[in-house]
């Protein structure tokens, strides 16, 4: 049973070491694309919105599907679905169609929301409530550590030369300028094709690989809570949601539009690519506080009660500071405040949900939306006439302050067991 139960944590940890890479490769398509196929700031941010939109189209089907295939075949047919959406970037990158691209990450994000529903139950239930965000803050570790090396290594590959690159199309005629822009694009080809390869090798990995299935959650027996009819009835769940949605949201934002952020600062591309790496090792360094801490010396309602006011403080003086170095630090900080909010938001949303807890799981990442429209919503207020990139990082703050009462009253709400 326990080297069942190594192996399996082994298994999940590296599934979210790949949603780590894939994820977070986010934050340089959106500057890269943003030039190779000449884009203004709001439609760069569809990037994210097509990529995350999809757990929110996908997620009840997943769920429905996992019932069909279990966690071990479902897991396998994701990664093959995120090796699909990896291929339909070569079409794009030829014909330089953003339409392309877009459809590519959506179908990226399809693959990721089958595995995501199937994952993060799977370390929820996988061992005791109280000590579940540290399981999910070691998954945490394997994600944030492959979303530190992914936008460094494709913006060493697609950013390379890109400020020189930049002001050589600005100058030229249009027809050498779509020439410069087609080699631009066509940099994305090889590494999506090495990525749909190992994505194909580690979904047959998978299936041969002996992942017991999770079948307790079923367990109706000594269950009071299942004796409701419907999900709707666990309010403590439907403001987990909520939160989740406002919390990836922000999660997004202090990563995918940092190299954005940090140009229209006056930094070099060959300094910005590197800016969404900090604010993702902030939030490792926050994972392993979280490891050495839950629940030994801290709660998981405790920790997303303090994060979230650490995240108010951040971006408060983010968006205050007149000095550009303070501001990218501010931002990259809340990787720090935002590390433990889905390790700590995740079992408080789903606790004691019995038979309900594969539904609520969906419900869960349906909320990963998040990170499909607050990102689009800064985009479109960065354009505006009364804000700018940085002033309208203002949405951080709401956002924040609804985490902060999910912490301190919202986890409670309809819940009958005080073992959370």
């Amino acid at each position: 049973m326990k080297k069942n139960y190594n192996l399996s944590i082994i298994i999940i940890g590296a599934l979210f070491f790949v949603f780590g890479f894939i994820t977070w490769l986010n934050a340089t398509l959106i500057p890269y694309l943003k030039i190779s196929c000449q884009l203004t700031t709001l439609e760069s941010y569809f990037v994210t919105f097509a990529f995350y939109i999809s757990y929110f189209v996908m997620a009840i089907p997943s769920s429905k599907i996992l019932k069909l295939t279990g966690y071990k075949r479902g897991m396998s047919l994701g990664l093959a679905i995120m090796a699909i959406g990896a291929l339909i970037f070569i079409p794009a990158a030829i014909s330089r169609t953003y339409q392309l691209f877009l459809l590519g990450l959506f179908v990226q994000g399809t693959g990721l929301s089958l595995l995501q529903t199937a994952s993060n139950p799977y370390v929820t239930i996988l061992g005791p409530i109280e000590s579940a965000a540290k399981r999910i803050s070691i998954m945490g570790l394997a994600n944030k550590l492959a979303g530190i090396i992914s936008p460094i290594i494709l913006g060493t590959i697609v950013l390379n030369g890109i400020d020189k690159i930049k002001e050589k199309i600005e100058t030229i005629d249009n027809t050498n300028k779509i020439i410069e822009l087609n080699k631009l694009s066509h940099k994305v080809i090889t590494p999506y094709i090495i990525i749909a390869i190992s994505l194909i090798i580690l979904a047959i990995i998978i299936i041969y690989t002996n992942l017991p299935d999770i079948k307790n959650e079923d367990d109706t027996s000594n269950d009071k809570q299942t004796q409701k009819t419907n999900i709707f009835q666990f309010p403590y769940l439907i403001l987990g949601v909520i939160t989740l949605f406002l919390y990836v949201g922000v999660e997004v934002l202090a990563v995918d539009t940092l190299i954005n952020y940090g140009k229209y600062l006056g930094f070099k591309f060959a300094e910005a690519k590197f800016f969404s790496s900090y604010t993702l090792f902030a939030m490792i360094i926050g994972y392993l506080f979280g490891i050495i801490t839950i629940p030994k010396y801290i709660s998981q309602e405790n920790v997303l009660k303090y994060f979230a006011i650490l995240g108010i403080i951040f971006s408060t003086v983010a968006i205050l500071s007149s000095n550009a170095f303070t501001s990218i630090l501010m931002i990259a900080s809340l990787g720090f405040a935002n590390s433990l909010m889905w390790p700590a938001i995740w079992p408080l949303a789903i606790n004691n949900l019995g038979k309900f807890t594969k539904t609520g799981s969906a419900l869960l990442i349906m909320a990963i939306a998040g990170g499909a429209l607050l990102p689009l919503l800064y985009g479109y207020l960065s354009e505006t006439t009364i804000f700018n990139n940085q002033t309208a990082y203002f949405i951080f703050i709401p956002s924040y302050l609804f985490i902060l009462f999910y912490a301190t009253k919202g986890y409670k709400m309809g819940q009958k067991s005080k073992n959370i």
